[in-house]
């Protein structure tokens, strides 16, 4: 049976989940392209897949064959794929590890994305999303991050609480700040080896009440002629700083 209505209850149901309001209420969304689905299989996370028909289906999982009108409806992409899936949400879990990255307010889901992969890539242990952040499943931020959102964990958290946890925990947290900071590549070993780094929004940084009660603030050493750097950037430089 192919789907070929737009009005078909699972079509609507699919399209909500373009809102972060009905993926809360359901624990799923939806991620779209061959790549995203097989990293969704790969973690376990799918509920059901949709394909375009006449697409081949060797996934071994619930499915459904749709139109290409239908795939246009519920696809957030201007050309949509020939598969998507529909997937859990991952179940929050505690902070663990030494190395802990802190995003306060970030709001671009593209920087998000980037910032996934790159504390994936250094070995960052747990990602903490304060309330004001962009939604980790906004389709934006799983196109950007490719999948690696799977491979590290990540929560939501009150800012204020997880600072409070790394100082029960002995975990330096380092504030990022181009006004009373200390380059970051002059930290050593020691104060390298766990830590808790928050990036602040993109548009004001990390809040002021927030950079009071760090340990250190931090800043990237850099010629005159550039203000300031993408967060995303930012953000990748100090990890890598952090495992040097």
């Amino acid at each position: 049976m192919i789907i070929t209505s737009l009005e078909n209850e699972k079509v609507k149901g699919w399209y909500k989940l373009q809102k972060k309001k009905y993926r809360d209420l359901t624990n799923t969304y939806l991620v779209e392209g061959e790549h995203l689905v097989e990293e969704s299989l790969k973690a376990g996370c799918v509920k059901e897949i949709i394909l375009l028909e006449g697409v081949q289906n060797n996934f071994g999982c619930d499915y459904s064959y749709v139109s290409l009108d239908v795939l246009k409806k519920i696809s957030s992409m201007d050309t949509p794929p020939k598969m998507m899936a529909v997937c859990y949400k991952k179940n929050d879990c505690e902070i663990i590890g030494d190395k802990v990255l802190l995003l306060d307010g970030l709001q671009d889901p593209g920087n998000l994305g980037t910032i996934i992969r790159s504390s994936l890539a250094f070995n960052v242990d747990t990602i903490v999303l304060s309330s004001e952040c962009v939604d980790l499943y906004n389709p934006k931020v799983i196109r950007a991050t490719q999948g690696m959102y799977n491979h590290i964990n990540i929560i939501s958290m009150d800012i204020f609480d997880a600072i409070k946890y790394m100082n029960d925990k002995d975990i330096p947290v380092y504030g990022t700040s181009v006004v009373n900071g200390i380059d970051a590549s002059c930290l050593d070993r020691v104060q390298k080896s766990k830590y808790c780094l928050i990036m602040g929004n993109e548009g004001s940084g990390v809040n002021p009440k927030v950079l009071a009660i760090c340990d250190k603030n931090l800043y990237i050493k850099m010629n005159s002629k550039v203000e300031s750097l993408n967060v995303g950037v930012a953000c990748s430089i100090l990890l890598y700083e952090m495992e040097r």
